[in-house]
């Protein structure tokens, strides 16, 4: 019997070549599961958590997860190579932060199409090739319950609050079919995006707005994926999962 619990499960990761959904697709393959890792530009990136994993068990598809022919296309190529899709993790997302006199209309759409649009109909595309025991996986964000969150996060939680909702009633849609629908909140996290600027008084200050002191890793969050996406949460479905060490 084998000791990795998502042996021959296929999982799709957008965004999955760095930060989180980098940690999410060494997690998920650790476990056992045949990743695939979306990438939207950085080809370099996306390699070299291949090589982290293993040409057989995984591979790299380039596709702007706000488009739908691309996360179709996406789609198609995971069952082109594996056959079959079992876990969909919705990692990607874009967060530009602009208080609302100086929000444009382009900015806005493209972080709806990104954050929003592009999860729902990569739920759409994958739910026909999955089965009963399937995992849709969004990303939400603590910003959405956190009283730290400051006006120029505005359009970003906008787009998760969306996914909030989005999670709620996917999850009762899909659950004729067996699959299950959650969401992770994760509070600030250590990617290199999320420290990108940001010098040591500032991340203290961010730390000091969690209680334990600190600011959480991408494993830590990869950590609740691999929860979700195994049988250990087999009854957990329509859950906002906030993974931020209680500040929210």
């Amino acid at each position: 019997m084998t000791t990795k619990p998502l042996a021959g499960k296929v999982a799709l990761i957008t965004g999955g070549s760095k930060g989180i959904g980098r940690a999410l697709s060494l997690r998920l393959a650790a476990s056992g599961a045949n990743v695939v890792v979306n990438y939207s530009s950085d080809s370099t990136s996306a390699n070299e958590t291949i090589s982290a994993i293993s040409a057989e068990h995984a591979f790299a598809v380039k596709a702007d997860v706000g488009s739908v022919s691309d996360v179709g296309r996406l789609v198609d190529a995971t069952i082109e190579r594996f056959g079959k899709l079992d876990i969909v993790v919705a990692c990607a997302g874009i967060m530009p932060l602009s208080e609302l006199e100086k929000l444009t209309e382009e900015e806005f759409d493209r972080v709806m199409s990104v954050n929003v649009k592009g999860p729902l109909f990569l739920t759409q595309k994958a739910i026909p090739h999955m089965t009963s025991g399937g995992r849709i996986i969004l990303f939400s964000t603590t910003l959405n319950a956190a009283s730290t969150v400051t006006p120029n996060y505005l359009a970003y939680c906008t787009s998760k609050g969306a996914i909030d909702q989005m999670t709620r009633i996917l999850s009762k849609d899909l659950a004729r079919k067996g699959i299950l629908v959650n969401a992770i909140a994760p509070g600030p996290t250590a990617t290199d995006l999320f420290m990108k600027g940001k010098n040591e008084q500032v991340l203290k200050m961010i730390a000091g707005f969690n209680p334990q002191g600190r600011i959480g890793s991408p494993e830590e969050i990869a950590d609740v994926a691999a929860f979700l996406a195994g049988e250990g949460s087999k009854w957990v479905t329509g859950q906002v999962i906030r993974v931020n060490g209680g500040m929210a």
